[in-house]
C-alpha cells in the first residue's frame, strides 16, 4: 500500500471545550524501526482525550499532538524489524496519540489481532480500556476469584470492561452509578449489586458485605478516604483517575492498622516494553474471552470524525453507558 502525502485529522486549536477540536488537513505519518502505520476504519473516544483538549493531559513528547488513544484498521505500513505484521493485517491497537485521523503510527507490539467474530467498530473500543482494566484490576491489583470487587462509574467505558472481566474471572462485582438505568446496565453485565451513589451510601453497602478486596477508582477526591473506609482488611485501593481531584485528607492510620495498599497508575506515560507486555496477557487470557462473546465492549454511540466535538460533548455529559467511536472512514 502507497501512503498518500496528507490526510484529514482533528486537531486541538487550542485549549478548551468541545468547540477546540477542529477539522484538519497534515502529512500522513511514516512507520519508524518497530512501528507500523494503521489506515483507521475507526477510534475510540477516552476521558483522556478530552482532558488533552482541556489543556490538562500532554502528550509525550514524541507523541502526535493530535488526540485518540485507540482504533482498529489495517495495516498500511511497517517499518524495520517488524516481523509479525504485514500490509492489509486488520488489527487494533493502543496509540501514543494520533486516533482522531486517517492514519496512525503506534508500536508494533501494541497492535492486536482484531477478535474473532468482532468488526472494527468494536475492535476500535478495545485497546484503551481494556489495558487499562487488564493492568490494574489483574496485573497490578491481583484480583483473584471469589474476592469482593468495586468499581466506581460502572457505566463507562472502564466500568463495563472491569464488571465483565472481574466476573469472567469468578470474582463478585459491585459496582457505582449515578441513575436507576445506569445501575441497570451493570447489573446486566455481570454485577451482582449496583449501588446508586445519589441514593446510597456504597462504604455502607460495601462494609455489611464484608469490605471490597479490590476498589478501580476514577473519582478521587472526598472517594478516597470513603474507598479506604470500604476496604476489607488487607485490601488494595487502585486509583486510574481524578475526576473529583487528586487531593484528599486521609488518616494513614487506617492504612497501617488494616494492611490496606493503595497503588494506582495511568497508561500513556508507561514505556513501550511496558504496554507491549499487557498486550501479551490480553491476547493471552482475555482475547479467547472476547472471540467467544463471554466478554464484549458495551457500545453507546458513534460519530463521524468531522463531529468530533459532539462526541466529546456526550461523553462529557455522562449521559451516554459504555463506548464512544469516531468513525473514520
Amino acid at each position: 500500500m502507497t501512503l498518500p502525502a496528507t490526510m484529514r485529522a482533528i486537531e486541538i486549536a487550542q485549549p478548551g471545550g468541545p468547540e477546540v477540536l477542529t477539522p484538519t488537513e497534515v502529512p500522513v505519518p511514516q512507520p519508524g524501526p518497530g512501528q507500523i502505520v494503521i489506515a483507521l476504519d475507526y477510534a475510540g473516544v477516552n476521558r483522556p482525550d478530552a482532558l488533552q483538549r482541556a489543556g490538562n493531559y500532554a502528550p509525550p513528547p514524541t507523541a502526535s499532538p493530535l488526540p485518540g488513544l485507540e482504533g482498529a484498521g489495517r495495516v498500511a505500513a511497517v517499518g524495520e524489524g517488524v516481523s509479525r505484521w504485514s500490509v492489509g493485517d486488520q488489527v487494533c491497537a493502543l496509540l501514543p496519540g494520533g486516533g482522531y485521523a486517517e492514519y496512525v503510527v503506534t508500536p508494533a507490539a501494541h497492535a492486536l489481532p482484531i477478535p474473532a467474530g468482532m468488526g472494527m467498530r468494536e475492535a476500535a473500543c478495545l485497546p484503551e480500556t481494556f489495558f487499562t482494566v487488564f493492568s490494574n484490576v489483574f496485573q497490578r491489583g491481583a484480583l483473584k476469584a471469589g474476592e469482593r470487587f468495586l468499581v466506581h462509574g460502572g457505566s463507562s467505558g472502564i466500568g463495563t470492561t472491569a464488571i465483565q472481566l472481574a466476573r469472567a474471572f469468578g470474582a463478585r462485582v459491585f459496582a457505582t452509578a449515578g441513575s436507576e438505568d445506569k445501575c441497570a446496565a451493570c447489573l446486566r453485565l455481570g454485577a451482582e449489586r449496583a449501588i446508586n451513589y445519589r441514593e446510597e451510601d456504597f462504604v455502607e453497602v460495601l462494609k455489611a458485605e464484608g469490605g471490597a478486596d479490590l476498589i478501580l477508582d476514577m473519582v478521587g477526591g472526598d472517594y478516597i478516604p470513603r474507598n479506604v473506609r470500604a476496604l476489607a482488611d488487607d485490601g488494595r485501593l487502585v486509583q486510574i483517575a481524578f475526576l473529583s481531584g487528586p487531593k484528599a485528607e486521609l488518616n494513614f492510620s487506617a492504612v497501617m492498622r488494616r494492611r490496606l495498599t493503595i497503588t494506582g497508575s495511568t497508561l500513556r506515560p508507561q514505556s513501550d516494553l511496558a504496554k507491549a507486555r499487557i498486550a501479551e496477557g490480553l491476547e493471552a487470557q482475555v482475547w479467547p474471552l472476547l472471540a467467544s462473546g463471554a466478554v464484549a465492549p458495551v457500545m453507546d454511540s458513534e460519530y463521524p470524525m468531522d463531529k468530533a466535538s459532539e462526541a466529546h460533548a456526550r461523553m462529557e455529559s455522562s449521559g451516554h453507558i459504555g463506548k464512544i467511536v469516531l468513525k473514520i472512514r
